[in-house]
């Protein structure tokens, strides 16, 4: 129910926000993406990629929440790091023997 509440309110906020900063959040996501489908194994930022930034970060209060710049499989790896822990979690061992017998 809080995730819902949570979304929901993400959702809200999206409309409050005004056009400029919402146009500045797609460019930043859009140029990560381009940036991430570069050739090279660990794309660089290069000197325009830097301008870009700076410019970001001067003119648009919020620029630090969307510079997070994640490959896809890292992503998958991390979620399966956590199915592997939740299952770890629920398969442990709570207590040792056989479970005791009701009397009755």
């Amino acid at each position: 129910m809080f995730k819902f509440v949570l979304s929901l309110l993400g959702w809200f906020m999206a409309f409050v926000r005004s056009r400029n900063s919402m146009g500045l959040e797609i460019l930043a996501l859009r140029h990560q993406v381009s940036i991430l489908k570069r050739k090279n194994v660990r794309p660089r930022l290069g000197r325009w990629d830097r301008v870009l930034w700076v410019f970001l970060r001067r003119v648009w209060s919020r620029w630090a929440a969307v510079l997070v710049i994640v490959k896809p499989e890292t992503v998958v790896r991390w979620h399966r790091a956590g199915f592997r822990l939740y299952w770890r979690f629920l398969s442990r061992h709570r207590e040792k023997g056989r479970p005791r017998i009701r009397e009755c």
